[in-house]
């Protein structure tokens, strides 16, 4: 099982997603995206890659985050920021992903340095994969 991400030293970064079906997204992130589930329930967490993904449902403010409410994205054509995936074989993680239920915006597209495309997970939140084919700036 993958380990909890509580560094002993230093730091440990994890992106924290609000959803509105917790359970939707944990599947998502474990059964589509191939990660592994480190904790299930009202708040989940899924190891991916070398990250993990947390994954609660909205709430109002709390004492520590007094003016902030937290909610699934609102409007899937407007973001503030967005997963970024790299991949090493693009067009075979296209495909894997792909037959597990992944929905992408178009196939993957050739950018000149590097190949990529964006998929939405269950709450309409955008995912880039990308895969590295040259040297940015040259």
């Amino acid at each position: 099982m993958a380990e909890f991400p509580a560094p002993k030293e230093g730091i440990a970064l994890t992106n924290f997603i609000v959803s509105a079906d917790v359970e939707r997204s944990r599947r998502f992130y474990a059964e589509v995206l191939g990660g592994e589930p480190v904790l299930e329930g009202e708040l989940s967490i899924v190891a991916l890659a070398n990250t993990w993904v947390t994954i609660g449902a909205g709430g109002g403010p709390t004492d520590d985050k007094p003016n902030v409410t937290l909610e699934p994205p609102s409007d899937p054509d407007r973001v503030s920021s967005f997963l970024n995936v790299r991949v090493a074989d693009i067009g075979a993680v296209y495909e894997q992903w792909s037959a597990r239920g992944a929905e992408f915006l178009t196939p993957p597209v050739d950018r000149g340095v590097e190949i990529r495309c964006y998929m939405r997970d269950p709450d309409r939140r955008l995912i880039e994969v990308g895969q590295l084919v040259g040297r940015p700036g040259g």
